[in-house]
């Protein structure tokens, strides 16, 4: 199969996955399987072999994937309950004062971000950020800008984030240096997209929390948890992660602790530990019983099962692509366009997120895409390419992503103020993300 034939079907691959998605509104999961099997089809594979590889593509993924999630779940849940993330914002207020609110709210989405979804962290955050633009008389854009764009990068750029963690297992890159550099890159993103895009916006737009929805009650500071015990739960599994790296980067590979060094690293492990350190620290020792701890347990799975079948068929679509034998077409194609890999990886996934809405599709396929690519550039960290696949998947949200409508309906504002506002804020951060991993990467090789 010549190479302009596959780019050919892997193109109308994709404007399957978009017309399903965007025009039939069929489910993303159902619109990847399809797209699998049309991809499969259009390249001759036998037709056994196209529900094997779809598969073994599910399985892959999820047998890993799938356990971190849920124990991530958690962690968020506990989060959530304990009045932690208020805690993290009264507490950044008070240091930073309330002229800089929108600098701590940043941090805040930022922080809080990392073990909840982007819905979930929006939707636990929102009555804080009425409650803080009353307070310190700006204006809701101000305030809100930051939070969303503090929550959005770490959505596709840090794991535990599913998205995130899968593309580390299809790049076959290291956890820990993913979330190390995509802090790294995903804050000055933030920043440039948050405080300071915000505020540059608010000098022109003016906005007021909406009334029929600011019912924000402020808990009493005992009721709270403490700031340092929350902001150490919340970042355990990151620290965790981070210093197997760290470890195995300084400490030769035949030290006898090494195995045991790699298992408490292990993402697994990590969440696992940082799962029960939560059931403590904001859960035993804010009230909670062991039958509140189980009723809150079970509840939080269920909405992360259309999660976990997304991710699934992303990973489908990629093993179907290989199996196809359309790796080596597309390595070819996308090789002669003498173009660095990483901004490459970011183009494919701004490209997907800008037509099936879906950061996280958007990654899932990007990732497949680009990595037939990588065995022409041994030398390259594939951690760097996953930052620079989570980055493209940032920006470019608009009336395809159900984030942008969340958004719009809380904030109260029009189509076009939107557009101004959370579009622009995304790209920002993409771009801005995209920079800083070309500049680690002239760093660290």
């Amino acid at each position: 199969m010549g190479s302009l034939t596959s780019l050919g079907i892997l193109f109308a691959s994709i404007v399957l996955i978009v017309f399903l998605i965007m025009k039939v509104r069929l489910s993303a999961f159902l619109a990847l399987i399809l797209a699998c099997m049309f991809l499969g089809f259009a390249t001759g594979m036998p037709l056994g072999k196209i529900c094997s590889s779809i598969e073994a593509g599910m399985g892959g993924t999820l047998g890993f994937l799938a356990t971190i999630l849920g124990l991530g779940t958690i962690l968020g849940k506990m989060m959530e309950v304990s009045g932690g993330a208020e805690r993290l914002a009264r507490t950044m207020i008070e240091v930073l004062g309330r002229t800089k609110a929108h600098w701590a709210m940043m941090i805040v989405g930022f922080i809080c971000g990392i073990p909840v979804f982007f819905q979930v962290g929006f939707v636990l955050l929102i009555p804080l950020v009425f409650s803080v633009a009353l307070e310190a008389r700006m204006s809701l854009v101000k305030i809100g800008i930051p939070v969303v764009a503090g929550l959005i990068t770490v959505h596709c750029i840090v794991p535990p984030h599913p998205a995130a963690m899968a593309i580390c297992g299809t790049l076959h890159a290291d956890v820990g240096k993913v979330i190390l550099y995509g802090l790294l890159c995903g804050l000055p993103g933030a920043i440039i997209a948050g405080p300071i895009y915000g505020n540059i916006l608010a000098k022109r737009m003016e906005l007021k929390p909406p009334e029929h929805l600011f019912k924000y009650e402020r808990t009493p500071d005992e009721k709270l948890p403490p700031f340092g015990m929350t902001l150490f739960t919340i970042l355990l599994p990151l620290f965790i992660m981070v210093g197997k790296t760290i470890i195995e980067l300084s400490v030769p590979k035949t030290a006898s602790f090494m195995p045991i060094v790699a298992f408490i690293g292990n993402p697994i492990t990590a969440l696992l530990i940082s799962a029960f350190v939560s059931y403590w620290t904001l859960g035993f020792s804010r009230g909670l019983t062991r039958d509140d701890l189980l009723k809150l347990t079970d509840g939080c799975f269920g909405p992360v099962a259309g999660i976990l079948l997304i991710i699934g068929a992303g990973g489908a679509f990629n093993k179907v692509l290989l199996d196809s034998g359309m790796g080596k077409s597309i390595e070819a194609v996308l090789t002669g366009l003498a173009l660095s890999p990483l901004i490459m990886a970011w183009i494919i996934a701004a490209v997907m997120r800008f037509s099936v809405g879906s950061a996280t599709v958007a990654m899932m396929t990007s990732a497949g895409i680009i990595l037939p690519v990588l065995g022409n550039y041994p030398g390259l960290d594939p951690a760097l390419v996953a930052v620079a696949v989570g980055s493209g998947a940032i920006g470019f949200s608009h009336v395809n992503d159900s984030g942008f409508w969340i958004v719009k309906e809380f904030f109260g504002l029009s189509v076009t103020d939107m557009f101004k506002t959370w579009t622009a804020s995304t790209t920002i951060a993409g771009l801005v993300s995209l920079v800083a991993v070309l500049m680690l990467a002239a760093v660290v090789g």
